[in-house]
């Protein structure tokens, strides 16, 4: 065969073997490079082929310095046999490693850092590393965006230990109370278009639900309240008496026994919290540390409600779990953190919109181009979906019991992916910023929401707490850290928006760190940090360790623009 006819056939290879082999691309193109300049000359594409393959397939290294050597010695490959070629090229991007994707020794291989991010990445994977041992977890994911730009995203263990199926980026798992902002977005939406009242009775929407009196008043309940948790409805604990105990036992734990110590907590020599200082106990299993010990039971996922096994067929007919059952606050008076309140939301959403709850918000994340983000049905056929798991009462690793979670579809019941949480930060964060930047000739694009109406989500409300940020408040369905110093020389509370996680055999958070801007500034929206993490092990708090790691990406951000 002719020199420019075989260079043309080693193009084509190079090019069949990156259509043929999805993520080898790298493979392909290296293997085409190599046999073309190389050819003639045996011995010197041997050496191309082995450097080829040692550099684009981790783990085949031992069988590129083979075929090295073998092509260095004269006359061991006929000239009258191709095929031996062709036999070592398939044995070369046949051979695959070792089931569940791990490399020699069986460590998990990891993704080249991202440009730019390198010293960022490798210190938030080893805080991730240490996190998912301390705590046990199977398998965790992290998401991280800068500026609009997704710059890092990996899995760490396994999605399906039984069948040893490792984590990666396009896993879903639960996201839990994430779901919150989720709905919140629809409610701001339908509010924006002059649909939903957010002042008005909730009864106008719907009559199904009872009106409410409370110590023999009569009271109103809004959606306002509602997607703030001052609705006085109940969460998961049906006692009253229970939940005001708890109420006054972390309201004193709150109060400071000397004014000196109350100095030190806020004026604290570290800019970072730890997850062991948690003081409420009202959401759902989120306030417990990461570095509780495995197998140990959040009481919080005690209560029977967590375990619905009845799957209901609407929003309206899950309202009978709740709707007859007494307030445990007068509305607006004190804060309670309830799921149970974002179902009777969902049926504002559903009545307001004029369609089915389910089918409003899978339009609305098709809009928002969030294609991995579905229901949790048990039926439905959820391809990278992970398992969820617990530990039992003798510190075992067991599957988390069967739950349906279409009682709880807006409080709790949606499945994503990091990827697709990061798209739906980055559009609220763009809604949020967009109206600071100069329009250069109508170039910039209406956020999804404009920008008073995410101010208004991310404005603390009076009367609310945070359990899982004890800088926070809580707002419209995301809890909010104010920026502020206190002393000079002392700690700075950075501005940012979070939501956290926890439900039956799964953890998550999502958390959004704006980039303070000025009058006019220049370039474009979004403009700030964003982590997310998913786990697939419940009572795992993870607020504080998202904060880490988009200081982590923040600091290296700053740094690049002073360089």
């Amino acid at each position: 065969m002719s020199g420019p006819a075989m260079a043309g056939l080693c193009r084509a290879l190079g090019r069949a073997l990156c259509r043929a082999l999805p993520g080898q691309a790298v493979l392909g193109r290296s293997l085409g490079r190599s046999l073309c300049r190389a050819l003639p000359g045996r011995a010197v594409l041997g050496r191309s082929l082995g450097r080829s393959l040692g550099r684009a397939l981790p783990g085949r290294a031992v069988l590129g310095r083979s075929l090295c050597r073998a092509a260095a010695r004269p006359g061991r490959v006929p000239e009258a046999r191709p095929w031996g070629w062709g036999l070592a090229l398939g044995l070369a991007v046949g051979v695959r490693p070792r089931a569940g994707g791990e490399a020699d020794g069986g460590r998990e291989e990891e993704p080249p850092p991202p440009r730019g991010f390198v010293a960022a990445v490798e210190r938030s994977r080893d805080l991730l590393r240490r996190v998912k041992d301390e705590a046990g977890i199977p398998g965790i994911i992290v998401g991280v965006s800068v500026d609009g730009k997704e710059v890092w995203s990996e899995g760490l263990g396994y999605a399906d230990v039984e069948n040893r199926v490792l984590c990666k980026p396009e896993t879903i798992m639960r996201i839990a109370s994430i779901s919150k902002c989720l709905t919140m977005m629809a409610v701001a939406k339908l509010w924006e278009e002059g649909k939903l009242d957010l002042d008005a009775p909730v009864q106008k929407y719907v009559p199904e639900f009872p009106e409410k009196v409370y110590e023999g008043e009569k009271v109103t309940i809004t959606t306002r309240l509602l997607v703030s948790h001052l609705s006085g409805i109940r969460h998961y604990e049906k006692d009253i008496a229970k939940v005001k105990e708890e109420k006054e036992k972390a309201n004193r734990a709150l109060k400071p026994t000397k004014p000196h110590q109350d100095k030190e907590q806020r004026e604290g020599k570290g800019i970072e919290k730890t997850d062991s200082a948690k003081p409420r106990k009202e959401h759902d299993g989120e306030m417990r540390g990461r570095n509780s010990k495995p197998g140990r039971r959040d009481k919080e996922f005690e209560l029977e409600e967590y375990y619905l096994k009845e799957k209901f067929e609407s929003v309206i007919e899950s309202l009978k779990i709740f709707k007859n059952d007494p307030l445990f606050f007068k509305p607006g008076s004190q804060f309670l953190y309830s799921t149970y309140g974002f179902t009777l939301l969902s049926a504002v959403v559903e009545r307001a919109s004029g369609q089915k709850f389910t089918d409003y918000m899978l339009k609305m994340f098709r809009d928002l181009d969030m294609l991995s983000t579905v229901l949790d049905d048990n039926e439905a056929m959820i391809y990278n979906r992970a398992r969820c798991y617990v530990y039992n009462k003798k510190g075992r690793l067991v599957n988390a019991p069967y739950v349906d979670n279409s009682y709880k579809w807006a409080g709790g019941g949606f499945l994503s992916s990091v990827g697709d949480l990061l798209k739906f930060g980055n559009a609220l964060l763009y809604s949020y910023q967009a109206g600071q930047f100069k329009s250069s000739a109508g170039k910039l694009l209406p956020g999804y929401l404009k920008p008073g109406t995410v101010s208004m989500m991310w404005t603390p409300v009076p009367r609310t707490e945070v359990s899982w940020d004890r800088d926070g408040k809580y707002a419209m369905a995301w809890a909010v850290v104010e920026k502020q110093q206190l002393c000079g020389c002392c700690r700075q509370q950075r501005h940012y928006a979070s939501h956290t996680g926890g439900a039956v055999g799964a953890s998550s958070v999502l958390l959004i760190l704006p980039e303070e801007l000025g009058p006019g500034a220049g370039g474009a929206p979004p403009r700030g940090v964003i982590v997310t993490i998913v786990c697939n092990m419940q009572s795992v708090s993870l607020n504080s360790t998202a904060l880490k790691i988009a200081r982590e990406f923040d600091r290296e951000k700053q740094a690049q623009c002073t360089d």
